[in-house]
């Protein structure tokens, strides 16, 4: 058996007493920071009486082999991140993807998980949201994956350093638009947590760098908007091919539907 267990994001009283149990009676403990996680376990009073070995994105190429056959031989593993879900953005899936293949069994101790957290606190609907994860860093990268996102309707979550937050959230105001709705939650369930609501240009103004443990919330475009955007850009590709500007706009008008002076009026100030 092969079980993946959240830990606390910031507030030790969060912990599951599942979480407790499988800490004190696991074969292996499997621990992205094998320091932490003894640390973790002395404040919750719980002696980790299995081996502690060390699971991280640079090792889990030989690491997992080596927990899979553990497994096989009956071992009852646990594997964790230094805070909340493992998999999200945090090692555990390449782990999940060996067992389904090597059929050891899985389960899951479920706790905090920041991504939700932030989600539930922001004030953003949270009927379909989808979860991106770090952006990229390279300036270019991460605006080509911002654009990427542009058409999309459902609420957004990120993570993203403290150093880059400010640069991120301009970038966000600049590809999806200053007025959309956004969220920033630092520390969260953490003495000095701290949850701000505002606009993408208000919260790209507010932030520069910060510190802590950083989740973007982001409001998912007008539907109305995005379909306009995307026929602007056809006619903006027409143009660029030799097409006049009134051609395009009727051609993408009679295509989606939408007027042809408004694509006109839109695609002429682009």
């Amino acid at each position: 058996m092969i079980v993946l267990a959240a830990t606390p994001i910031g507030n030790d009283a969060d912990a599951s007493a599942r979480l407790r149990t499988e800490l004190a009676s696991a074969d292996i403990v499997a621990a992205e920071d094998t320091r932490r996680l003894l640390n973790l376990a002395g404040r919750l009073g719980v002696e980790v009486s299995g081996q502690v070995v060390s699971y991280y994105e640079h090792n889990e190429a030989e690491r997992g082999p080596w927990l899979i056959e553990r497994a096989r031989e009956g071992a009852h593993i646990l594997q964790l991140s230094d805070a909340g879900m493992p998999s999200v953005s945090d090692p555990g899936f390449r782990l999940v993807q060996r067992a389904i293949e090597a059929d050891i069994p899985l389960t899951v101790a479920p706790g905090p998980s920041a991504a939700l957290t932030a989600l539930t606190i922001s004030g953003i609907p949270t009927d379909h949201f989808t979860f991106e994860g770090f952006l990229p860093r390279k300036d270019g990268e991460q605006e080509r994956a911002l654009a990427e996102l542009a058409g999309e309707e459902h609420t957004m979550i990120f993570f993203e350093s403290p150093r880059r937050l400010g640069h991120t959230l301009a970038a966000m105001a600049n590809v999806f638009g200053g007025e959309r709705r956004a969220c920033v939650a630092r520390e969260l369930t953490k003495v000095h947590e701290e949850v701000v609501r505002g606009t993408l240009a208000d919260l790209a103004t507010r932030f520069s760098e910060t510190r802590g443990e950083i989740v973007i919330v982001v409001e998912g475009g007008n539907r109305a908007a995005i379909a306009l955007q995307r026929a602007v850009a056809d006619v903006s590709e027409l143009v660029r091919l030799g097409v006049r500007t009134k051609d395009a706009a009727g051609f993408v008008a009679a295509r989606t539907g939408l007027r042809k002076k408004d694509l006109y009026d839109a695609a002429s100030r682009a």
